[in-house]
């Protein structure tokens, strides 16, 4: 008796929960010792690793496994950093991380405007690469538990945004495609509407608060958000507020 109500008990104890998968990130870069390196690093903290020296291969990597982040350096053999960068965000791929000896102002605007998640300059920290991949993924988690919080749609100025899908339809029935980024600082109007919000607060809310973005890089997303949303009606959305940042003017709806 006493044999048979262990084994009851046994049987009704809760199913243990699974391990939850490392983050796996893909290293795309050319210099073979550098790509190494840094793969060791990552792996050693406890990331699945994969790398590539060229945009063929990382495309191979991608068609067969899911990949959270890519690192990718700009000068790369064949199709570019930059164009790599534009069709995985164009594409909705896993985050990207470039990493390049390309480390001027312009250069990192450039990539942020392509739809990168951040931009590091070569030569660098690997604990500053660490924990801007960390950083990186945990916004992505958190964007992801948003959206999914959120499957339905905002309406403004006749403006329809799928937040899921990342896009605009117009009144005219014309769709516009967004960047994460772009996302990111729409929501962050959203939330806030007819609010004069700063620079600073934008760049946290876009890119969290440990992230290294700029003044500059800002005003440049903001400006190709304005032309998208310019696109969709004949007005302007965003007012500028010299020294003080920007205000979205529209009163959005939840549908």
């Amino acid at each position: 008796m006493p044999e048979a109500q262990n084994r009851e008990i046994q049987t009704h104890e809760p199913p243990q929960a699974e391990p939850q998968r490392p983050a796996h990130i893909l290293v795309v870069d050319d210099d073979a010792g550098f790509r190494e390196q840094v793969s060791a690093y990552l792996a050693d903290r406890g990331f699945i690793v994969d790398r590539a020296d060229d945009g063929a291969q990382m495309d191979r990597i991608l068609s067969g496994d899911a990949v959270d982040v890519v690192v990718l350096d700009l000068m790369l053999p064949g199709e570019d950093g930059l164009s790599i960068c534009r069709r995985l965000a164009a594409g909705r791929g896993p985050a990207v991380v470039i990493l390049s000896a390309m480390g001027q102002e312009t250069d990192r605007i450039v990539g942020l405007e392509l739809g990168a998640d951040d931009y590091i300059g070569k030569p660098c920290n690997p604990r500053e690469l660490l924990a801007r991949v960390r950083a990186v993924l945990r916004r992505r988690k958190e964007g992801s538990a948003e959206a999914a919080a959120d499957r339905g749609a905002y309406v403004f100025a006749g403006i329809r945004l799928d937040v899921s899908r990342r896009r605009l339809r117009a009144p005219s029935g014309l769709v516009v495609l967004l960047t994460a980024g772009e996302l990111s600082l729409l929501m962050a109007f959203l939330a806030r509407p007819r609010v004069i919000l700063s620079r600073d607060a934008l760049i946290e809310h876009a890119h969290g608060a440990d992230a290294d973005i700029f003044d500059r890089a800002i005003d440049v997303q903001i400006s190709r958000l304005r032309r998208k949303l310019q696109a969709c009606v004949d007005r302007d959305l965003i007012a500028t507020y010299r020294g003080a940042g920007y205000l979205f003017d529209a009163a959005p709806a939840r549908r």
